[in-house]
């Protein structure tokens, strides 16, 4: 299982598309998704680390994927080839 984290803020059409992209994307991958407020003090603490210029910020188990429009073929590539090792 992958664990997914999702940075997001409030009435962000981009952060919104990410929640139905990881949607699709989990039924055909076991993901545990954890959405975190961008705003608050876990978010940017995990933003700083992750180096996310702006929402939404996505992490794979813990390291940085991407930020800004997600990508379902470069998200489903990263997964595949984690399910692979």
């Amino acid at each position: 299982m992958t664990r997914v984290t999702l940075l997001t803020k409030p009435a962000c059409s981009l952060c919104d598309q990410a929640k139905l992209t990881l949607e699709r994307v989990g039924g055909d991958y076991e993901l545990d998704i954890e959405v975190v407020p961008i705003h608050g003090e876990e978010g940017q603490a995990l933003a700083a680390a992750a180096g996310v210029a702006f929402p939404p910020g996505v992490l794979l188990d813990g390291e940085p994927f991407s930020y800004g429009r997600l990508s379902e073929r470069r998200l489903r590539r990263a997964l595949e080839r984690s399910r692979s090792r």
